[in-house]
């Protein structure tokens, strides 16, 4: 169950940074070369591929080379899991973690 979270925590670490969370934005309206991307920001194009490299890693973004330059577009089923753990994990459920009996006296006072 841990790893559910551990994996889910690194979809959402992508996305914590705003330069990431806007570039996913622009990702929504399609796929788009990183010549575009770049224009929308004020840094160079390392910078840029730091960027890419951690929403690739996380899955939510694939990439797609096209001669010297790389098209990006969403995951399509990262996205949709990404929905479904917030979905999870905001939704009041019989095996939720909070119905796991602990008791307080353990926690705090070892």
């Amino acid at each position: 169950m841990v790893d559910t979270y551990i994996d889910s925590a690194r979809l959402f670490k992508a996305l914590s940074d705003p330069t990431r969370l806007m570039i996913v934005d622009m990702l929504s309206c399609g796929e788009l070369c990183a010549c575009v991307i770049l224009e929308k920001f004020n840094f160079t194009q390392p910078t840029l591929s730091h960027h890419m490299k951690n929403l690739c890693d996380s899955k939510l973004v694939v990439g797609r080379k096209d001669g010297k330059w790389i098209h990006y577009s969403l995951n399509d089923e990262t996205v949709k899991r990404l929905k479904a753990i917030l979905d999870e994990v905001t939704t009041m459920k019989e095996n939720c973690i909070c119905n796991e009996q602990i008791c307080c006296e353990e926690v705090c006072c070892e």
